[in-house]
Parts: structure tokens; C-alpha cells; sequence
């Protein structure tokens, strides 16, 4: 259970104060919605409603309703934030992030396979030559040669 400290004090559940009522013992939100965090059931409420949380806990089973209720008032705080996309907007953005990452770490493989290539060939000399220097702008990289090559576009094969 989420918190029991509703069940054993005077105080009433998030859900119970928020909605104006009395709250019961037998009271379905008060494990969920303790009110100490009444600000995660008026998000609840808000995006879902009171009847519609209240069904849906009542369906499920009961070691599930913890997770349930934390993926509601996810999705909720969520649905405030993108009101269109919700938690598919953030997922989406990671998603681009991760395709982006991806083509930059097949770039930098790739020029490691051509020194690769190239450095067999070096001649006879003991000692291997410098490795080169490829710069890949990126909001991670601090070391930007010109400054501005993130903010401009410039540079790199993102």
C-alpha cells in the first residue's frame, strides 16, 4: 500500500478533502491519495474524475491498484504539462533523442573503422600517429573549437 497513515488518523484522504466529503473507512482512494500529496489526486481528478478513478480501482486487482494509481497520476501530471500528447510527447522526444544519439555513435564508428584502415599503411615508424580529431557538436560536448558551432548548425554530421 502507498501509505497507511490515513487510515490510523482523523484526517482525511486527498480525494476526501479535495471532493468535500467525509472520509470512510472502507474509503477506496485513501491507500492511494494520502493527504500529505493532495495535489496528485486534484491532478487525477482533474484529467480523469473522481467516478471514473473510483470504477477503475475497483476493477482492478488489488496488489495492482498502487501501480495503477501511480500510472494515473503520471499521466495526469503529464496530460497538465502537453495537454495533447501527454506522456507520449516525452516518449516521443527520447525516441528522437535516442535516433539521433545513434546515427552520431555509427558516424564516430565508422571514422574509427577508416583509421583503422588507414593506420597498417602508416609506414614503418615506431611510433603510432595522433589520433585525429573529429568534433561532433552536441549540448553534451563543452569543448566547441568555434564557439558557436552548436548554436549555429556548424560543424559535424549530426
Amino acid at each position: 500500500m502507498a501509505s497507511s497513515s490515513s487510515l490510523y488518523s482523523n484526517s482525511p484522504c486527498a480525494a476526501c478533502k479535495f471532493l468535500r466529503r467525509k472520509c470512510m473507512p472502507d474509503c477506496i482512494f485513501a491507500p492511494y491519495f494520502p493527504p500529505e500529496e493532495p495535489q496528485k489526486f486534484a491532478n487525477v481528478h482533474k484529467i480523469f474524475g473522481a467516478s471514473n478513478v473510483s470504477k477503475l480501482l475497483n476493477e482492478v486487482q488489488p496488489h495492482q491498484r498502487e501501480d495503477a494509481v501511480n500510472s494515473l497520476a503520471y499521466e495526469a501530471e503529464a496530460r497538465i504539462k502537453d495537454p495533447v500528447y501527454g506522456c507520449v510527447g516525452a516518449i516521443s522526444v527520447l525516441q528522437r533523442q535516442v535516433i539521433t544519439l545513434q546515427k552520431e555513435l555509427d558516424s564516430t564508428n565508422a571514422d574509427l573503422i577508416r583509421y583503422n584502415e588507414i593506420l597498417p599503411n602508416h609506414g614503418g615508424s615506431s611510433s603510432p600517429p595522433p589520433p585525429p580529431t573529429f568534433y561532433y557538436p552536441s549540448p553534451w560536448n563543452n569543448d566547441d573549437p568555434l564557439g558557436d558551432a552548436y548554436h549555429t548548425g556548424g560543424g559535424g554530421n549530426i
